[in-house]
This record gives C-alpha cells, sequence and structure tokens, in this order.
C-alpha cells in the first residue's frame, strides 16, 4: 500500500506588497482581508538622530578649529622663514637677512636648505594646502551644525532679542 501525502494548504494568505496595489487603493490578502498600508515617515528625525547629528556638527567643528590651527602654526613657520636673519653672529646680529628682508646672501656661510627657493615654496604650498582644508572644514561644521538644528521653530527677524522696538 502506498501512502499519498495530501497537498499542502496555506494557513495564512501570502501578504500583499503595498506597491502591488494602485495608488489610494487599500491593499489585501487573496482571502480579503484589508491590509494596512505602512506608516508614513515622519519629516522630524528622532531624538536619537538629532543627538547622532549634533554630535557629529560638534566633532566636524572641532576638527575646524584643529586645522585652522595648523594652518596658522604652518603661516607662522613661513613667515617666520621669510622674515627672520640667520646664519652665524657678528656683532650680536646674524650675518644673513631673511629673505623677504634683505638682498639674496652671497658666500658659503648664508647657504641654508629652509631658506632655499625651492623649500620656500614648498612651505607656502603646504600653508595654502592646510588654509584650503581648514577653511572646507570649517564650511562642513557649519553646515552640519545648521543641519542639526533645523528642526527647532525659528523666531521672526521682527520677534528675536536683537529686534527693534516698535516703541
Amino acid at each position: 500500500m502506498t501512502s499519498e501525502v495530501p497537498p499542502e494548504t496555506p494557513t495564512e494568505a501570502p501578504a500583499v506588497k503595498p506597491s502591488d496595489t494602485p495608488a489610494g487603493a487599500p491593499a489585501t490578502t487573496p482571502a480579503g482581508a484589508s491590509v494596512a498600508p505602512p506608516p508614513a515617515s515622519s519629516p522630524v528625525p528622532s531624538s536619537d538622530a538629532r543627538e547622532r547629528e549634533r554630535r557629529h556638527a560638534q566633532r566636524a567643528e572641532g576638527w575646524s578649529i584643529v586645522w585652522m590651527l595648523v594652518a596658522l602654526l604652518v603661516w607662522g613657520w613661513f613667515a617666520f622663514l621669510m622674515l627672520a636673519d640667520y646664519g652665524p653672529e657678528y656683532d650680536g646680529r646674524a650675518v644673513c637677512r631673511g629673505p623677504l628682508v634683505g638682498p639674496l646672501p652671497e658666500g658659503r656661510r648664508c647657504e641654508d636648505a629652509w631658506r632655499a627657493w625651492p623649500a620656500l615654496l614648498g612651505v607656502l604650498a603646504l600653508a595654502t594646502l592646510t588654509t584650503v582644508t581648514a577653511a572646507a572644514t570649517t564650511v562642513y561644521a557649519k553646515v552640519l551644525t545648521r543641519l542639526a538644528h533645523r528642526d527647532r521653530p525659528s523666531v521672526p527677524l521682527s520677534e528675536g532679542p536683537g529686534a527693534p522696538s516698535r516703541g
């Protein structure tokens, strides 16, 4: 005697995707039961998302400050190399003048690898690069800060703390 397995009968009707139904029509299962459409996403982010955005904005602002300090340090180094006197001292004063201050030094005693023009142009390029990075990071931090606070209700200019009085 052979045993036949009866065909399986589904116990639950498969759910219909909302994208399978026309717009505006309620989604139904094959059994005829209505399926509620998924809730619309809220335009206001959750408090966790807002807090994460604020932390990210603060971190970007910290990096912008670091890049500003690095840029100032490199510009200071470049100014020192261009303006400061160097070399052996004679009568309490350095013999060689900075490349921007005095005439180009002649002779071996004023040769300095950092005062040569290729090195000075390299430091200038580094100063420019750090300045551009600092400016871009600052703009990025400001944008993130504004985006993190975008859900706050805005106060009209005529009612703000700096508004002119009407009396």
